[in-house]
């Protein structure tokens, strides 16, 4: 017996080592051994947890997390995981009862508070997880995942005085900081001073919030260049304020700059609130020369109006904002008198309808191409994917498809427009507890009246 309990212990610090290692699979394989030999170790179902977690097994993940629980219900950091997983899997009233589980054994945690308030937010139960934010943030002030978390609760209910100062917790661009010899710019004065604004996030991220480069402008830097992802080079040649382009997969030059900022940074230190957003429409502009290459390739007769309906399926939140297929879209081939042109890329990008009239996905190159056309078209309708920032800032018409679980936060909360994009976006949004059978029958109403305003 004790050279069993000895064989096992081994396994199970061997799997919780290729865990820890990145080595999901190993760690698996050694963890399942132990289990053979100690099959009540609650460790063991724990980490093996992980590691099915590790490789998107989810619902075995809950299964071994439930087994450790049964083996040892004092173990507050399993119930933590487990309430991780079943938010994953949307079993809220799941995850809410692991979470206050764990907060009976381990009241002090603020990583548990953290949890919970995710769980409430996708809930919809705001105040409850602003309650738990700042149950977590007493016990520890600077707790990143609890700031990053209420910064977005916060600027989803635009008090963004208080959302911006918690989203300076966020890390991504910790790397690019790495490489800066520069300081970072945090409000001083920029008289004259040349600032290098580093990629944050998206590429709609880095549409919406490329504006800023011109009110960094305004407070006086003398050059500014903009770090960007390579396809949106082209198109933000035309950003105001922005002396020099750089793609993040070009060498990075040093000693040129006196100050760097992140993208997303600049909203604080420019001090941003509901009623001072830099909102002159447009600040993008389509090229001329590429607005004759796509002209002959658009209709020429009827309401031209461009189709996205699926954004990058890796994102968080895809399952929501995209739609299941171009089919859901149908009613709107009852409209008469309109031309929709697919302007679909990626996921989704080879579907087609008899109704659907012009699809040029496939030949786009980039974001200026995209432009183009979308500077030639009457108007847009998109799920909330990069497109509609870039018809925003052309100052296009766009209607804006929102799911009801998890809606960004920049759209914030009951209105149907947005003061990023004021007079030209519309927001179409999914009724309490989701789905688009709704949603669609509205956006045809709208589509024919749109059409008779014309006639």
């Amino acid at each position: 017996m004790a050279d069993t309990a000895s064989s096992a212990e081994a396994l199970f610090f061997d799997g919780t080592r290729r865990l820890a290692a990145g080595d999901a699979a190993g760690a698996e394989a050694s963890l399942r051994q132990a289990l053979v030999l100690a099959p009540t170790l609650a460790e063991a179902h724990a980490n093996l947890g992980l590691a099915l977690e590790a490789r998107g097994a989810l619902d075995q993940a809950v299964a071994s997390y439930r087994q450790s629980i049964a083996h040892n219900p004092t173990l507050a950091p399993t119930y933590l995981n487990l309430a991780g997983v079943l938010i994953l899997q949307r079993q809220l009233d799941d995850a809410e009862v692991a979470c206050a589980q764990a907060l009976r054994l381990r009241r002090d945690d603020p990583d548990t508070w953290c949890n919970l308030a995710v769980v409430y937010a996708r809930m919809g139960l705001e105040q409850e997880s602003e309650d738990c934010c700042l149950e977590a943030l007493a016990l520890d002030p600077q707790h990143a995942k609890t700031r990053f978390n209420l910064a977005y609760l916060l600027l989803r209910q635009g008090r963004l005085e208080e959302g911006w100062a918690h989203f300076e917790s966020r890390d991504w661009y910790a790397a690019l900081a790495a490489h800066m010899d520069c300081p970072r710019w945090q409000g001083e004065p920029l008289a004259g001073q040349s600032v290098l604004i580093g990629y944050e996030a998206g590429h709609g991220d880095m549409l919406q919030f490329g504006r800023y480069a011109a009110e960094l402008k305004a407070r006086g830097a003398g050059h500014i260049t903009l770090l960007c992802h390579p396809p949106l080079k082209r198109l933000l040649a035309t950003l105001p304020g922005v002396d020099a382009l750089l793609g993040f997969d070009e060498e990075l030059p040093t000693g040129r700059w006196d100050y760097w900022t992140p993208l997303l940074s600049l909203p604080y230190y420019c001090q941003t609130r509901l009623d001072s957003i830099p909102a002159a429409l447009p600040y993008l502009r389509a090229e001329p020369a590429l607005r004759a290459e796509w002209a002959p390739r658009l209709p020429t007769a009827g309401l031209r109006v461009g189709l996205v309906w699926k954004g990058n399926p890796k994102f968080e939140n895809d399952a929501e904002r995209s739609l299941p297929s171009l089919a859901t879209l149908q009613p709107l081939a009852g409209v008469a008198g309109v031309c929709f042109i697919s302007l679909q890329k990626g996921a989704g990008e080879g579907e087609s309808a008899p109704w659907l009239g012009t699809a040029l996905g496939p030949q786009i190159r980039d974001f200026a191409d995209t432009a183009a056309i979308l500077d030639q078209l009457d108007l847009l309708i998109t799920v909330d994917t990069a497109v509609a920032h870039l018809a925003g800032a052309l100052g296009k018409p766009v209607w804006l498809l929102l799911p009801d679980y998890l809606p960004d936060w920049r759209w914030l909360t009951a209105r149907s427009d947005s003061p990023w994009y004021p007079g030209v976006l519309r927001l179409f949004r999914q009724p309490a507890g989701g789905g688009w059978d709704t949603v669609i029958p509205l956006l045809a109403a709208a589509l024919q009246a749109r059409v008779a305003e014309d006639a």
